[in-house]
């Protein structure tokens, strides 16, 4: 069960997206809120400053440094004391952090004591990112201890999730947080798995009889094709507005690596969608 969700906040719109999502399930799963705003230091000591510095033998904008570090908290402090008044107005446990340092590890150092991260695709830098995913959305994914869970830049109550089972341990854990979510909000589940034509799926018989003890509504598809294409194209064409999936690698040696099928999927699907790892 989600009893405690974590929620990094930037300012941006998908931050807000984020936090609007972050209270909707809390109140559905009775949970607290962590609303966390990280002063990156990345932008307090970066490259330029320290190549200046290093090449002249001093600190040359120690004191632009400290105005800037000033400014950084202060507009934190803003975003946080907004994140509280949504709290309050929806009635909702909350505790905040703002720590200092590189921002995707400081959010999954956090999500150690959480159960689940809520991140928005981009933040505050989305228009200078190519591609649906921003940096610090796709750090976090691959090195996040915990699920996280990946937000458009508007928050759209769902009603038609899906979830892509290839029966993998990591599928496994997304199913059970999949029928968790769906029997908290009671909504049906579509699962779907991808084999090759000749081949019986066996995923399937057991997701049904996994899924079967929490009394939710769900279909199962059965797809045969390039996996990452058939699940994006079947989730696009039948308008589903959640996606649920594990991690597709199957090797200790490639952490940091998502897996091909993961890697396109995200990508390349608009929605919201929850990754296990």
């Amino acid at each position: 069960m989600i009893k405690k969700i974590l929620v990094p906040l930037d300012g941006s719109e998908y931050g807000k997206s984020a936090l609007d999502w972050g209270i909707w399930l809390a109140k559905k799963f009775e949970s607290s809120l962590v609303g966390m705003h990280v002063v990156d230091i990345v932008s307090l000591e970066g490259p330029f400053l320290h190549d200046l510095s290093g090449s002249l033998g001093f600190e040359p904008f120690l004191n632009f440094s400290t105005k800037m570090r000033e400014v950084l908290e202060a507009r934190g402090r803003t975003i946080l004391s907004s994140f509280e008044d949504e709290c309050g107005k929806a009635d909702v446990k909350y505790e905040k952090f703002m720590p200092v340092g590189v921002i995707s590890n400081e959010i999954c150092e956090k999500a150690n004591l959480a159960d689940l991260v809520i991140l928005g695709q981009r933040g505050v830098n989305a228009m200078f990112e190519y591609g649906l995913l921003g940096s610090t959305t796709e750090s976090v994914l691959r090195k996040s201890p915990k699920p996280v869970f990946v937000v458009p830049d508007r928050f759209v109550e769902p009603g038609k999730p899906m979830l892509a089972y290839d029966g993998s341990p990591n599928s496994g854990k997304a199913m059970h947080s999949a029928a968790e979510w769906m029997k908290t909000l009671g909504l049906p589940l579509t699962v779907v798995n991808v084999k090759s034509p000749e081949a019986e799926s066996q995923a399937l018989r057991d997701a049904e009889n996994y899924l079967r003890p929490y009394g939710i509504k769900a279909g199962f598809v059965q797809l045969s094709d390039d996996p990452p294409v058939s699940i994006e194209k079947y989730y696009r064409e039948n308008n589903h507005d959640l996606l649920f999936m594990g991690t597709s690698h199957h090797s200790r040696l490639v952490e940091m690596v998502l897996g091909s099928t993961t890697e396109h999927v995200m990508r390349n699907v608009t929605g919201p969608f929850f990754l296990e790892r």
